[in-house]
């Protein structure tokens, strides 16, 4: 099998060379140009240097401090805190590890019922955005900083003349998990005449919560099963890598993926127009254009039994669409189909096929649904229209940036509204608008709860006191309201009244608050609710959105390491490289190869884009293989300004301002995309070309049935032949990790988990371009096939600790060595930097720290 790892390769474009270092190993053109002599004068210097460094009175720097040590904490011993992780709406359970009162490591809690030890990569960056610099300090009023107490009776006053005219006040904020704090912050609403709280998504999922609202009565989002499920259809829905709830998606779909006789492996097939993580792990891929899904939707509705058929459809995706509904009628009650458009037409064609395939109460559970996006697009475009004309009196915006994620009709009405009060954790897009701000606790400070699937119960625990003066959401409510009690003592009141009595395991309240914080969450029992489907599909409902010729169709996109941009400042998850390009530290437009061509366009080029009616934008381009050609991808989460760290630069394109409401929902493509070359070239720092493959069979697969006919039929390991080295003596232990390839999807967590377990260095976009990215664990992604339609396999790879290590024999000083458990260590304060390990190691994981 030949694989292949970027379209350079592929068209034999990469280049030999044979210096001692090559560019796989860059080395300054001073270093390479620098003279024996020379290399002595400047080495003796730089000793004499030092020295002198040496004898000056160390710098004062400032860092954390931590002069009182919390009771109970043994300086230097960890402690496991159990939580949940607050980085998305998805609400993951969490295990802190906390060392001196510090958080300083996130794992999955293998006891939650939703993620069950699985944790995404923006949940293991978590702890860097506690310890970021650009946090706000202290509550702000008109621009200036003051103590709560007059930041309090300010409001208070404004608030009391707003319930003493009747006006209008609301609430603004992202999906909300904490069941406390919602109920807390409608009983502040009750004291105004005309006070509403309204939820929205960045990355909304409203269509399908509207169409089950019509199609049985809930408005709800489905609680999708993907365990129970052997058969998946998913459509432009990116369920493993940024869709919903991507660890427990990941980790309910790897359950199904070995091939374990006991339970049949499951088939996935994705519809998709741009290659995405799901994507590229499906047994089969179709390429379709945003404006096809509808058309594809239909032509499955009609081959099983319901509607009318998609005769706007390609042939051939009419045939395999026919194909396709066969498949899952063999699986009725097994199978399932996702559409992650933002269409309500497209969910109720979504909904419908489901309940055909009586997929409801299986693996589409109505009965606990899930509450990880709660946004309401058409209450969101009403907000925008009242505060417009002026009829809002007070906005307060609770963990969401809408100045930077909604289109840019929010930010004018925004303006019109007297009060706008923030409760972000930074001066952020939204924050330096506003007359008022109060910041927030980062989660890893405060007490919560979260409710991500209705039943399932969880905590949030600080694991350290708050660095700052800043308060929580919970108790800035409570005192505007006029209470006075804290965060823990609210918390512990409204699960002692509201969540106890749902439960009959545990008689005492104390033992129940106990046990909840030492597992981390709890399931309560509930009256499951089986609504029956309507028949609600209204044709009219149905929107053209068609690309005219000459003109492309545009996706907008999230990509794994960066979401929505809420953690666009975060370096650890912007020098993530993307799973499927490899990309760091910036957004794109992601284009076909035969686009590329037509249009005349290269890796690099930068090409001016202009959606109708839309203001234009520049951007790099990327040539993705498998993408489909009439559709040009572009990641939304960039191009963020407010907020920054100190001497942060802008990183990306912010692409917001293409999104608009359609049909009252916020949209994720649009027709009539015009794109044009402009000249010059822009510097990628992409990891996947680093390393050079020279023909080896580095990616080995078989068909499952013939595996399962004969386990012993997959082609074993060549053994080494004779050594001129002697095998190591080992003691007791011996060390050695496995990694299940059939279901590693390439997510890219363990790459963070990683550079946070390991405190492993940023190195900037310009290093990585130069190849000098410091990750210990990367994931290479290959290609096989046809550059329209190819295959990928994604293969983690680190140190593989050998036995008789190509690094070590060559090392003059004897840094890097052996360990008696069979560890390739290294010391380093004999490294003197040749980089010989690095250029020896075959698997090319070694990297130069010092």
């Amino acid at each position: 099998m030949h694989v292949w790892k970027s379209l350079g390769e592929r068209r034999g474009l990469i280049k030999k060379t044979k210096a001692e270092f090559s560019d796989e190993l860059p080395v300054d053109e001073s270093v390479r140009q620098i003279t024996r002599r020379n290399f002595f004068r400047f080495s003796g210097l730089g000793f004499a240097a030092g020295l002198a460094i040496g004898c000056k009175s160390k710098v004062v720097e400032k860092a954390m401090p931590y002069l009182n040590a919390q009771e109970g904490l043994t300086p230097g011993v960890a402690q496991w805190y159990a939580t949940t992780c607050q980085g998305c709406s998805a609400g993951c359970g969490v295990l802190a590890r906390s060392r001196d009162g510090r958080p300083v490591k996130l794992e999955g809690n293998p006891d939650h019922p939703l993620n069950r030890g699985g944790l995404c990569a923006i949940g293991q960056a978590q702890t860097r955005g506690l310890y970021d610099p650009s946090r706000l300090k202290q509550p702000r009023l008109q621009g200036q900083d003051c103590a709560w107490q007059a930041f309090d009776a300010d409001l208070a006053k404004r608030f009391a003349e707003i319930k003493g005219k009747g006006g209008k006040l609301r609430i603004l904020t992202g999906t909300l998990l904490s069941p406390t704090l919602k109920a807390t912050i409608h009983g502040f609403l009750g004291g105004f005449k005309d006070g509403k709280l309204i939820s929205y998504d960045a990355l909304s999922c409203a269509a399908i919560s509207a169409a089950y609202e019509q199609t049985h009565g809930l408005k709800v989002l489905p609680h999708y099963r993907l365990e129970e499920a052997e058969f998946i259809l998913g459509i432009e829905a990116d369920f493993l890598g940024t869709w919903i709830n991507p660890a427990g998606f990941t980790r309910a779909y790897a359950s199904r993926r070995g091939p374990d006789n006991s339970r049949p492996m499951s088939k996935h097939v994705q519809a998709e127009a741009c290659m995405s993580l799901t994507g590229s792990n499906a047994d089969e891929r179709l390429r379709l254009a945003p404006s096809e899904v509808v058309p594809f939707l239909e032509a499955l509705a009609s081959a099983l039994g319901s509607g009318k058929s998609g005769g706007d459809l390609r042939k051939e995706l009419s045939t395999k669409a026919n194909a396709l509904a066969h498949e899952l009628g063999e699986h009725r009650g097994s199978s399932l189909v996702l559409c992650g458009a933002n269409d309500l037409y497209a969910q109720l064609l979504t909904a419908r096929i489901n309940h055909l395939l009586g997929n409801e109460g299986h693996t589409v559970d109505l009965s606990h649904p899930s509450l990880q996006k709660q946004g309401d697009d058409r209450a969101l475009a009403g907000l925008i229209k009242e505060m417009g004309e002026g009829q809002i009196d007070a906005v307060i915006v609770v963990g969401a940036n809408p100045v930077y994620d909604l289109p840019v009709e929010f930010s004018s009405a925004f303006a019109k509204v007297p009060i706008r009060v923030s409760l972000g954790l930074t001066a952020d897009e939204t924050a330096v608008t506003c007359t008022h701000l109060a910041p927030d606790h980062h989660w890893l400070e405060t007490w919560s709860d979260a409710e991500p699937v209705a039943g399932t119960m969880s905590l949030v625990q600080p694991l350290t006191n708050p660095l700052f003066q800043t308060r929580p959401a919970l108790e800035s409510f409570l005192t505007w309201g006029g209470q006075s009690s804290s965060a823990l003592e609210h918390l512990r009141e409204h699960w002692r009244k509201e969540v106890f009595p749902r439960q009959k395991v545990v008689g005492d309240f104390g033992t129940f608050w106990d046990g909840v914080l030492q597992k981390g969450a709890v399931q309560l029992e509930g009256s499951p609710t089986s609504p029956a489907y309507r028949e609600d599909l209204n044709a009219s409902l149905r929107a053209r959105n068609e690309a005219k010729p000459g003109t492309y169709e545009l996706l907008l996109m999230a990509k794994v390491g960066m979401g929505d941009g809420r953690h666009a400042f975060n370096p650890w998850l912007q020098e993530l490289p993307d799973p499927i390009t490899k990309m760091t530290w910036d957004n794109y437009v992601s284009v076909s190869p035969a686009t590329a061509k037509g249009l005349g366009l290269e890796q690099g080029d930068l090409a001016a884009l202009r959606p109708q009616g839309l203001p234009e934008l520049t951007l790099p381009v990327v040539v993705q293989p498998g993408q489909d050609d009439r559709t040009l991808a572009v990641a939304l989460g960039y191009g963020r300004k407010e907020g920054a760290p100190k001497d942060w630069k802008t990183v990306g394109t912010n692409v917001y301002p293409w999104r608009h409401l359609a049909s009252g929902f916020l949209a994720a493509s649009s027709a009539a995309l015009q794109i044009r070359r402009v000249g010059g070239r822009a510097e990628l720092a992409a990891t996947q070309d680093h390393h050079s493959l020279e023909g080896r069979e580095l990616v080995r697969e078989m068909a499952l049935e013939p595996y399962l006919r004969d386990p012993a039929s997959a082609r074993p390991h060549e053994q080494p032949g004779p050594s001129v080295y002697g095998e190591h003596p080992h003691g007791k232990h011996r060390w050695a990790m496995v990694i299940d390839l059939n279901k590693c999807t390439g997510c890219s967590g363990c790459v963070i988990g990683c550079q946070v377990e390991n405190n492993i260095p940023v190195v900037g976009k310009e290093e990585v371009a130069k190849k000098r990215e410091m990750h210990w664990l990367r994931i290479d992604r290959y290609y096989e096939g046809s550059e329209a339609e190819p295959k990928v396999f994604h293969q983690p790879m680190m140190c593989q600790q050998c036995d008789n290590a190509p690094c070590e024999n060559v090392c003059p000083v004897l840094a890097t060595v052996h360990s008696e458990e069979g560890l390739n260590q290294q010391v380093y304060n004999r490294c003197v930097g040749t980089r010989y390990c690095a250029n020896n190691c075959p698997y090319k994981v070694r990297r130069f720290t010092n």
